[in-house]
């Protein structure tokens, strides 16, 4: 065995490879996943995306959603009740960039995406108190470290930017990092919010662009259409 050890190590890892690139195959087959294609003109615009997981494990018919992004549109406000789909959508996103720049076919009917380098988070509420760190504190180090090193060619999912403080201070941190991110960053974002006062950025700010998660009122029931709308 020690003899051939190197030759054992190549034959493993083209039999590695060869398993990855199969599995990818069959989960493309059986799911009707479809070839994504690349451009370097921050073009992101997906048909009928869906989110690979959850499709797989939840007993309702996943609703998909289209996504797009161009040079004049990079961030995506997305406002909208809890339990919308708001979370969904974004992860959604990062799951088909993340399938497609691995070699994967992916989720959609359609799919149009630019490489990006990283992908930044900050997403869902946790602290770190052994480190003296709060949740306010542990979201705003995650969002400090996207702003400092995200590039043009970033990926960035900022979900509900400063509910760990105040209202106002909170809302101001928000609008704030959005400025910032379309005025110096330039990266392609989704922020969702429950600070509605924030949608009258759209126009105010060059590439800034209001989404919402759909719902249907009548006679006092609301129904989630889980359905992402422009405005």
């Amino acid at each position: 065995v020690k003899k051939y050890t190197q030759e054992i190590q190549m034959l493993s890892e083209i039999i590695a490879e060869i398993d990855v690139l199969r599995s990818f195959a069959e989960v493309s087959v059986n799911n009707n996943y479809v070839r994504p294609t690349f451009n370097d003109a921050q073009v992101l615009n997906v048909v009928d995306g869906r989110h690979a997981v959850l499709e797989k494990v939840t007993t309702k018919a996943y609703v998909p959603n289209d996504i797009k992004f161009n040079k004049d549109s990079l961030i995506q406000l997305i406002t909208g009740p809890n339990m919308g789909g708001k979370s969904t959508y974004m992860r959604e996103v990062a799951l088909i960039v993340i399938m497609s720049q691995v070699g994967c076919f992916v989720p959609a009917k359609e799919a149009k995406l630019p490489v990006f380098d990283r992908i930044f988070t900050r997403i869902g509420a946790s602290d770190d108190l052994v480190s003296g760190q709060s949740t306010f504190m542990v979201e705003m180090i995650e969002a400090n470290n996207a702003i400092r090193n995200a590039t043009p060619n970033s990926l960035i999912l900022f979900d509900e930017i400063g509910r760990g403080t105040s209202t106002f201070d909170g809302m101001a941190l928000a609008q704030a990092i959005l400025e910032y991110l379309c005025l110096n960053v330039k990266a392609v974002t989704l922020f969702s919010t429950h600070y509605h006062e924030l949608t009258h950025l759209e126009g105010k700010i060059e590439g800034l662009k209001n989404q919402h998660v759909a719902v249907y009122e009548e006679n006092d029931k609301v129904t989630f259409l889980y359905k992402i709308e422009e405005g």
